[in-house]
């Protein structure tokens, strides 16, 4: 029996007590409202007659009086008055194939008003009225400013499963108005969860407008969900559906062309990026840290793009490449035989002041990470570190066959000793660094063709399974997972990775922030479709978002051979088109130098400078807390070579921000596929020099000719649809 408050033990008796005044049947469920005094109700019936309820409007200590009830058959409009102000309650059914049920419920005070306590929105019910007997199993909810959602099944009556999203975006104006913040507020305790608007206590909710306080999508299904698999599959499934009625707002296009000369300008010239040793130049990880010892991971975040970026522009070298290339023999460790997180010349020079700062301490995930890249290297064509990584991946394998491939926080490189096994008590250790190992065995596979390499990454993703949520551990690590399970499937064909690796893709998609949050310091920059780099962590982070945009972009080119679920071909390429639009705003040069930190962790912050800060807060934190991310700044460089495409012997880009593939090109034709779903748009964007002749050009999307939505002599925009085949003729 679960404790329960007064505001929950006498529902049932309310209800039982009061009359039906609307009722909908809809997709075999039975809607029905009741007007209980102090609280309007929804009451859903389950084919198979369980309930819930779920309150739209709360009286705080008035009594609701319905002055008008209007029902086109299409949408339910409920205006009520108490003696504190007026409400009006939406009720519709957006999806005429699905039990998705929307309600919004906005209020006007008539005076400014204290609101010191707001109950739960959602009580389950049985039919004799004992609320606390009832018993459900709630798989995720809300943490932090994550999205305001919370799936869950209701177990005892046996009744099915349902998944609520508040679109805690449509608060943002109550939030603004009042200095609260959304973050944690769809969760609690069975039988008593749901939505709780923000309580006011230092200033009022005025009475100048009225405010929305509710918009609330829940999408029932009948069936039990059985295991991690069904979980995490119908989580991604439900949040598609969900997502196909939310207000989207609108992207921005950036000028990643200048905004990639300004990252490389500001990182080759300004001395704060830098710190020599021994004559050989390296990154700082933080603008201004010249008390850190370099380290390998952040020389290599930024070398990768700048390959990628050396590739796509089919140039020279920049001189930044060159510096950073010719530092990397030296964090090799002749005793360990293998590369190290720091140079090893400098380890008495650590501060011991984190864990991971004292001398032969590793972070599990970072030990793969620098490996994974010098591997990427290789495989890009840069042969001169692939003795590098051919000499320190035997480490690497031998620290998993030590672990049996389940790896702690913190061990000791030396002894191997465990210095921290679990992220919290009973939590366990970094649970997606199998994932990343396996990936990281992948990549030594397609280098070298030895099978040993394939098996050992086999072995390794057996720890994934049975995890469900619990595989993310931190975002970045969670992506190369998904990707590799992914590969893992189409060489083997075996289902299984498949499943695991969109439990992968669930852990990223249950830490994003799918909303936009437009109050306090969050309304200066967007940031919509955001993912937090660790389950607790209550920043976004450059760096972390820019590998998820990287893996989950490859993930989708990868998996265009295969059967994937058709969510995920919403869900990933519209997480890509709004990382695009949003990434800019990491770079403290485009935000007001209100919201940035006065107090910074390590280093400095030089505003005009194109290097992203690490961390972006949502609402009333300002960002930059953590510093200036030196090893962020390929965030530019990532987009450009994955979202712009040259076309051989002209002088235009293309730019799309879902992924183009599959480039063909003939006399004046190029033609792409585009990933994605035809039920989303994605822009598409022909850009020319201010110099540049003019030329006539034709854009096709799936055969038939289409017009651009604007034009101007250096730009052509269009929009096109997913999943379709795109033609530019000249």
């Amino acid at each position: 029996m679960h404790t329960i408050s007064p505001w929950a033990a006498t529902v049932h008796a309310d209800l039982e007590n009061s009359a039906v005044i609307w009722e909908k049947e809809f997709q075999n469920y039975t809607f029905q409202v009741f007007n209980t005094g102090d609280s309007i109700w929804i009451v859903v019936t389950w084919p198979n007659k369980g309930q819930m309820a779920f309150r739209p409007a709360f009286g705080m200590n008035s009594c609701f009086e319905v002055t008008n009830l209007f029902d086109d058959g299409q949408l339910l409009v409920i205006n009520l008055q108490t003696r504190l102000g007026q409400y009006e309650v939406q009720i519709s059914f957006p999806n005429d194939n699905a039990p998705l049920l929307h309600y919004t419920t906005s209020f006007k005070t008539n005076q400014p008003l204290m609101i010191p306590f707001w109950p739960r929105d959602i009580i389950p019910l049985t039919q004799n009225g004992s609320v606390e007997n009832t018993n459900g199993k709630i798989y995720m909810n809300q943490i932090g400013a994550r999205s305001g959602i919370l799936f869950a099944s209701m177990t005892k009556p046996k009744t099915g499963s349902f998944f609520y999203f508040q679109d805690l975006g449509s608060m943002s104006a109550y939030c603004e108005a009042t200095e609260t913040s959304l973050a944690e507020t769809v969760g609690g305790s069975w039988p008593e969860i749901g939505f709780k608007l923000p309580v006011l206590e230092n200033k009022p909710l005025p009475s100048d407008q009225a405010y929305t306080i509710s918009d609330a999508y829940v999408l029932f299904s009948a069936d039990a969900v059985e295991n991690e698999i069904q979980q995490t599959t119908q989580f991604l499934d439900n949040l598609a559906e969900v997502y196909r009625f939310l207000p989207h707002p609108e992207v921005e296009y950036h000028n990643w062309p200048e905004i990639t000369e300004n990252c490389l300008q500001d990182i080759f010239t300004n001395k704060g990026c830098w710190t020599q040793t021994k004559g050989i130049p390296y990154l700082n990880a933080y603008l201004c840290d010249y008390d850190t010892p370099a380290e390998i991971m952040v020389q290599l975040a930024i070398l990768v793009p700048l390959n990628e970026l050396k590739n796509w522009t089919c140039t020279e070298t920049d001189p930044v490449y060159k510096d950073l290339l010719s530092g990397l023999d030296a964090f090799y460790d002749p005793q360990l035989k293998t590369v190290n997180r720091w140079l090893p010349q400098l380890k008495d020079e650590l501060d011991k002041s984190e864990e991971q700062k004292k001398e032969m301490v590793m972070d599990s995930w970072y030990l793969h990470h620098p490996l994974m890249n010098l591997a990427r290297l290789v495989l890009m064509g840069e042969k001169k570190v692939k003795e590098l990584v051919l000499q320190s991946v035997e480490y690497a394998i031998k620290v998993a066959h030590h672990f049996d491939y389940q790896w702690p926080v913190f061990y000791k490189m030396d002894t191997l000793e465990v210095v921290k096994k679990e992220t919290a008590p009973g939590k366990g250790g970094e649970k997606d660094v199998p994932g990343s190992y396996a990936h990281l065995m992948l990549l030594m596979y397609r280098l070298t063709n030895e099978k040993r390499y394939f098996n050992e990454a086999e072995k390794s993703v057996k720890k994934l399974m049975g995890q469900g949520f619990d595989i993310f551990y931190q975002a970045n690590i969670t992506a190369f997972s998904a990707g590799a399970l992914l590969e893992l499937y189409k060489i083997t064909n075996k289902p299984e990775y498949l499943h695991l690796s969109y439990a992968c893709l669930a852990g990223l998609f249950k830490n994003m922030q799918i909303w936009d949050c437009q109050y306090g310091y969050g309304k200066n920059y967007h940031n919509y479709f955001s993912i937090f780099p660790l389950n607790e962590a209550p920043y976004t982070a450059a760096y972390e978002e820019m590998e998820v945009y990287a893996a989950l972009s490859e993930y989708l080119i990868q998996s265009e051979s295969v059967e994937i679920l058709p969510s995920l071909k919403i869900l990933i390429p519209e997480f890509l088109k709004y990382a695009v639009s949003r990434f800019p705003y990491y770079y403290p040069t485009m935000l007001p130098e209100e919201m940035l930190s006065e107090d910074v962790k390590t280093g400095e912050i030089v505003k005009d400078l194109w290097i992203p800060l690490e961390d972006l807060y949502t609402g009333w934190e300002k960002s930059g807390q953590v510093g200036q991310e030196v090893y962020g700044a390929g965030l530019g460089f990532g987009v450009m070579t994955r979202q712009y495409h040259k076309v051989k012997d002209e002088d235009f880009l293309l730019f799309a921000d879902y992924p183009l593939v599959n480039y063909k090109k003939s006399k004046n034709t190029v033609r792409f596929t585009v990933l994605g779903s035809a039920e989303f748009d994605c822009n598409f964007k022909i850009l020319f020099p201010e110099n540049s002749s003019t030329v006539k050009i034709d854009v096709f999307h799936n055969k038939k000719r289409i017009l651009p939505t604007a034009k101007s002599k250096i730009l052509l925009e269009y929009k096109i649809t997913g999943d379709g085949i795109l033609e530019i003729a000249w």
